[in-house]
């Protein structure tokens, strides 16, 4: 089995108990981009998002608005599922933790758990918040609240629950995250985790009381529990491959699609794309669960920062409410928006959202800078009959360099990929029309040369912008469908 031509990446599963927001935008986004960059090196990606829907949360959100669970979140995850083509997204996989062989994959990891000695039933007294779906400890709080919910009443919870055995994978994982230092990017969230862990862990809660709260996936062997909705939305990382079923063991040797996408303990492969509120889920509990259930642990986790509205995260009770990624693509096009997330918006960081922002980006490098640059030489190509081929040489043509764009990608680094491209070839490719000013060169020959090196720059352009701007790239490419170039319809018109 060879997993070197094959790739596993996946977002996180954003509750549906409201529409989707700018900052799941960046996440998605971001993963699109990797998954259609490692598709354009020649790799099987397996590209997996979906919708979280299970909890109190949902469940408080679903009683209000006068509807059953189940119709609630059939109204809000096709909303999620609209963004593949507002936002001209790749994935291959949309799953629902409500989807029956989820619900059947959660119950077997919980099996396996158990079966390993790491479930256990215990009574006990704990802060919760219901915003995070998270026990808190006083040190998690300020002023008594929750700082990623500070409008919610922390809820003082008292009652028989089963516990997950977290509390025995403090050395696992800290030996995991020693032999694996770049697991966490970017690296100071890697010290952040094994820090947090090295504090020591406690046993979580895995199950809720089904009289209290009832929407949940059941506990096996149980029918008074449903299981904590953390612990059932994990595992829709591998439920979303087919396992337990596509995880088959033939002659000592794994076979089938989980072994060759999620990869084995040997190759790990599994790529994570996360917020940094999800850290300590998606790197130590999900890891440690994974243990327990003896799977491979992933491979690396991409912890992304927050946007922001005047140095606070997005708060829809504290009135900080940002335009949705709908409003901005109807706005400013599908690839304004993808372009911003991805230029603008640091990688690993949190960032001030500004309008006025998106709107510079989109009218100096996408209007001014590509998008005049298309319509400047197309009009140039047409108007002296240029033919065009790939085989003609030329003087005055400008690539990026691939090694430094590739390292850019794998390392994650949207920004200096964009800025390669945008600072490199398409600069050029500018300054060489002011400069030369092919319009008024005589010689045919010349002029020939200077057009034809810009328009085979700017099919080398077209495919280094495919994993971000993937719409402008095939419209570029169109360009290039037949020898003979006529002007191309404007890209990004202007925005007053």
């Amino acid at each position: 089995m060879a997993i070197k031509n094959k790739f596993y990446i996946t977002t996180t599963l954003p509750y549906v108990n409201a529409d989707p927001h700018i900052g799941f935008a960046l996440e998605i986004v971001q993963a699109d981009c990797v998954a259609r960059y490692q598709r354009s090196q020649g790799k099987e990606v397996f590209f997996n998002t979906g919708t979280d829907e299970h909890g109190q949360k949902i469940y408080q959100a679903a009683l209000k608005e006068g509807k059953t669970p189940q119709v609630f979140c059939d109204e809000y995850a096709a909303k999620f599922d609209q963004l593949k083509e507002k936002l001209n997204l790749s994935y291959n996989n949309f799953i629902r933790t409500t989807d029956s062989h989820h619900i059947a994959a959660a119950q077997e990891f919980w099996k396996r758990c158990e079966k390993n000695g790491d479930i256990y039933k215990k009574l006990y007294k704990t802060k919760y918040c219901v915003g995070c779906e998270l026990e808190k400890q006083d040190s998690d709080l300020i002023d008594g609240r929750c700082p990623e919910h500070p409008t919610r009443e922390i809820e003082i919870r008292e009652e028989e629950n089963y516990f997950f055995r977290f509390s025995r994978y403090q050395k696992p994982l800290l030996d995991f995250y020693e032999k694996n230092p770049d697991f966490v990017v970017p690296v100071h969230r890697q010290k952040e985790i094994y820090n947090f862990v090295s504090s020591g862990l406690r046993d979580f809660s895995i199950s809720r009381l089904k009289s209290k709260m009832p929407w949940g996936v059941a506990v096996p062997g149980d029918p008074e529990h449903v299981m904590y909705v953390w612990f059932d939305a994990l595992v829709n990382y591998i439920s979303c491959l087919g396992w337990p079923s596509s995880a088959k063991i033939s002659e000592n040797k794994p076979e089938g699609k989980f072994w060759e996408y999620w990869g084995t303990p040997n190759e790990p492969n599994a790529i994570q794309v996360a917020g940094k509120d999800n850290l300590r889920q998606q790197t130590a509990m999900w890891q440690a669960m994974l243990m327990s259930a003896g799977l491979p642990n992933s491979r690396q986790v991409l912890i992304h920062g927050f946007i922001n509205v005047g140095g606070k995260k997005i708060s829809k009770s504290a009135g900080k409410i940002l335009p949705s990624p709908f409003e901005l693509v109807d706005q400013y096009g599908i690839d304004g928006l993808r372009y911003f997330l991805l230029r603008e918006v640091p990688a690993t960081e949190d960032y001030d959202f500004d309008i006025s922002r998106l709107k510079a980006r989109y009218d100096a490098d996408l209007a001014d800078g590509l998008g005049n640059l298309v319509s400047r030489i197309t009009n140039l190509a047409e108007k002296h009959n240029i033919i065009y081929s790939d085989d003609k040489n030329s003087s005055s043509e400008f690539f990026v360099n691939e090694q430094e764009y590739e390292s850019f990608l794998d390392s994650y680094n949207f920004q200096l990929a964009l800025q390669s491209i945008f600072d490199g070839p398409i600069r050029s490719c500018n300054q060489v029309i002011e400069a030369r000013k092919p319009w008024a060169i005589e010689d045919e020959g010349e002029r020939e040369d200077v057009i034809i090196g810009v328009l085979r720059s700017l099919k080398h352009i077209a495919r280094k912008l495919e994993p971000f701007l993937p719409e402008t790239s095939e419209k570029i490419l169109g360009i290039f469908k037949s020898d003979k170039i006529v002007k191309a319809e404007p890209l990004f018109p202007k925005k007053s």
